[in-house]
């Protein structure tokens, strides 16, 4: 494995961010930073705040999203930034929240909505996506009001601004992303990071623009009777082909913008992607050598509905796939309603570890074995490295491999890691160190996963790792020492000399650490909750009668909950708080709900199903009790149905919507205004629908205050208006 050579410097960038041929750099570091997709306009702006919080919790460094056109100016001359479409209130937000954002600009987005997000109007009497010069005027108008939104919001300027992205998946070479782009700039619009997305083998060459490629387990997008498509099967395994399927241009860096945070759903295509096939495609793109992460999406969202039309993609506007109208859910790390699923969890671990090691893995280049039964891929500088190993992929489940060691030849040493041969399980993913080095203390080899450093209390750093399940933990030092038949948790903490310490969780626990500044310093934090850190105090947004967290090193002062006790005992090497309630919260039952009507008569259906078809649905009355409403900071309510098509509605108004995938269908009552709500069920042609059960899911937001622990009295006090108001 020899040397690699020295990155080359491109002219992009600006202000503290700049490119190499490899990476990105910041303060004249190499950087390697996680971004996620969240669309402001299709989520509540009064959540924005708290769920940006969610965000960067989660380890994420940025946000990007889309700017709909056709949400801000529906109809031509009112042109609107207001309410859920403040993009400006936004970036702010992300800046407060300590997130960079990515402008994704367009003017045609996709993003599953209506002429790709382009108003009607727009498409009227010229040639879209051309340097059609009267579709150039329109854009250039657009433009000019986007830059107006975001002006003095650049990097370069302290704003949280470090790129723009100009249209998307164009694949003409006419010259027309370059005029997008001077127009962006001649509008004002700044940022030192200009992109375009670049798979399907597109030439960039000669626009400025860097770029970004993407990564899906499944697509809603293929025929229905295809089967597992070999572009998303290529994703399980490393690769230089940055698309999966074809090799990028080599003097830019390898980053990704669309890592699939999950899949939206179509009608005649319905893909599940599972936590662990989302958790895999990244550590894949990873370890295939990306210097950036980004997800779409990373928080779902819900469509608004216009004055004249729905804005979903369908056929009926010359798309090829019907969507729901309102549904964007896109089974995301954070739902459609900012509910926590379990890759949130598991890819967390992952951007905490880029950004603590992120800083040694960017300049390293990626390197594949010869022919092996195990997918496996080193990154290394060649002193030090990372072995990354995939043995996920979902439809093809891989088999587990027996007698697994891998031998790692440096220009300064040869590593053979671990020390007996070991069995890598089915399912499994994982990264492993090589020659690592903190605090001094140099790590031959660890078969655990890094996740972090932190201070103990007494100063000394502690480096975290993740156990491989079904691998035996095992860390050896450079100096000799080897430290065998560990049993990873709370309670595995190891002395390295007076200086330094590793702790070595076990898989589930590593799923719940967060890490995070509380009471003045930065800290861990386990806990099977949400957790959100909001300039230094902590705010647990769970369902449980008693939650609980662990903290290590645990503040001084033990922390305090309005109206609650805290208990607190020892879970290992942190220190546990179980908050007992004084009136403590009750779940309640399951919802009483009744059948208005059986389905009628279903014609067989070639597509989406028509507003008139719900005539003959079979139809449900939930009744909401009011003070379900006041007993939490939200509430899902959880429906277990079966259907085709399912939609919900106060009086005439559509309030939510799904189409049936075998999972339960979860509506936010914090949509909902007093009273019942209706359902409508449409079932396969020669099936039933039928609801089952309604149970009520509350999200409580926990608040830790007490001395040292720096929290405010109460969340809601966090949602501070905009410091620049929002323009008209």
């Amino acid at each position: 494995m020899p040397a690699p050579a020295q990155a080359g410097h491109i002219p992009m960038g600006g202000g503290r961010i700049a490119v190499t041929s490899r990476y990105l750099t910041r303060d004249g570091r190499p950087w390697l930073p996680a971004t996620g997709e969240f669309h402001f306009s299709r989520y509540r702006r009064d959540r924005w705040r708290e769920d940006l919080l969610k965000l960067r919790a989660g380890g994420l460094t940025g946000v990007s999203s889309y700017l709909f056109w056709l949400h801000h100016e529906e109809t031509e001359g009112e042109l609107s930034f207001a309410g859920d479409l403040d993009v400006r209130h936004f970036a702010e937000l992300c800046a407060e929240a300590g997130l960079d954002f990515v402008a994704r600009i367009g003017p045609w987005v996709h993003a599953e909505a209506r002429n790709g997000g382009l108003p009607d109007w727009v498409l009227a009497g010229c040639v879209p996506r051309s340097n059609d010069p009267v579709y150039l005027a329109r854009v250039r108008r657009w433009y000019a009001a986007v830059a107006e939104q975001l002006s003095g919001l650049d990097h370069a300027g302290g704003g949280p601004v470090i790129a723009v992205q100009i249209d998307n998946e164009y694949h003409g070479g006419d010259g027309h992303l370059r005029t997008l782009k001077d127009m962006a700039q001649e509008a004002g619009l700044v940022a030192p990071l200009w992109t375009a997305t670049a798979w399907d083998g597109v030439d960039l060459a000669g626009t400025g623009l860097l770029p970004t490629y993407a990564g899906y387990a499944d697509g809603f997008w293929f025929d229905a009777d295809e089967g597992w498509p070999e572009s998303c099967r290529t994703q399980f395994g490393f690769s230089h082909a940055r698309d999966g399927i074809s090799d990028g241009p080599t003097e830019f860096p390898f980053l990704t913008c669309e890592l699939g945070g999950g899949m939206a759903t179509a009608y005649h295509r319905r893909p599940v992607v599972t936590p662990d096939d989302v958790a895999a495609v990244a550590l894949t793109k990873l370890g295939s050598g990306a210097n950036m992460l980004g997800y779409y999406m990373f928080h779902g969202g819900t469509n608004p509905i216009g004055r004249h039309s729905t804005f979903q993609e369908s056929r009926a506007t010359g798309y090829p796939n019907d969507l729901p109208i309102l549904s964007y859910d896109f089974q995301a790390p954070l739902g459609e309603h900012g509910q926590y699923r379990r890759h949130y969890h598991r890819l967390r671990r992952l951007h905490l570890m880029l950004a603590d090691f992120g800083e040694v893995l960017a300049p390293m280049p990626m390197v594949l074995p010869g022919p092996s039964p195990l997918r496996w891929a080193v990154r290394s500088d060649g002193r030090s490295a990372f072995l990354f190993v995939n043995n996920h992929q979902p439809h093809e489940p891989l088999p587990s491999r027996d007698g697994v060691r891998f031998r790692l030849e440096l220009p300064t040493t040869m590593v053979e890691l671990p020390s007996l041969p070991v069995t890598v399980p089915a399912g499994a993913s994982f990264c492993w160190p090589v020659n690592l080095r903190f605090a001094g203390v140099s790590i031959l080899y660890a078969t655990a996963q890094p996740i972090c450093v932190v201070d103990d209390d007494c100063g000394r750093p502690v480096l975290v790792l993740a156990a491989t399940e079904g691998v035996e933990a095992e860390v050896v030092l450079a100096s000799g020492e080897v430290f065998r038949g560990l049993r990873p948790g709370t309670d595995c903490l190891i002395s390295i000399g007076d200086d330094a310490k590793v702790l070595v969780l076990d898989s589930a626990n590593a799923d719940r650490l967060y890490r995070g500044d509380l009471g003045g310093r930065r800290r861990l934090l386990l806990c099977a909750d949400g957790v959100v850190f909001d300039g230094g105090s902590l705010r647990l947004h769970t369902g449980r009668a008693e939650p609980s967290f662990s903290v290590f090193p645990p503040p001084s002062t033990p922390p305090e909950v309005a109206g609650a006790r805290v208990e607190s005992d020892v879970d290992g090497c942190f220190t546990r708080y179980a908050v007992v309630f004084d009136e403590p919260p009750v779940a309640p039952p399951a919802l009483p709900f009744e059948q208005l009507r059986a389905a009628g008569q279903q014609p067989e259906r070639a597509g989406v199903p028509e507003d008139s078809d719900f005539d003959e649905a079979a139809v449900y009355r939930i009744d909401i009790p009011a003070a379900l409403r006041a007993a939490a900071y939200d509430v899902l309510l959880r429906l277990d149905w079966q259907a085709d098509v399912g939609r919900a509605y106060q009086g005439d108004r559509l309030v939510a919507d799904q189409f049936s995938q075998g999972e339960p269908w979860e509506i936010s009552l914090s949509r909902l205004e007093p009273g019942d709500l209706t359902v409508r069920l449409l079932p396969v042609p020669g099936s039933q629908a039928e609801l089952r059960q309604v149970t009520a899911v509350p999200s409580y937001a926990v608040t830790v205050t007490g001395t040292g622990w720096r929290a405010e009295p109460d969340w809601t006090a966090a949602h501070r208006p905009s410091t620049v108001a929002p323009r008209p």
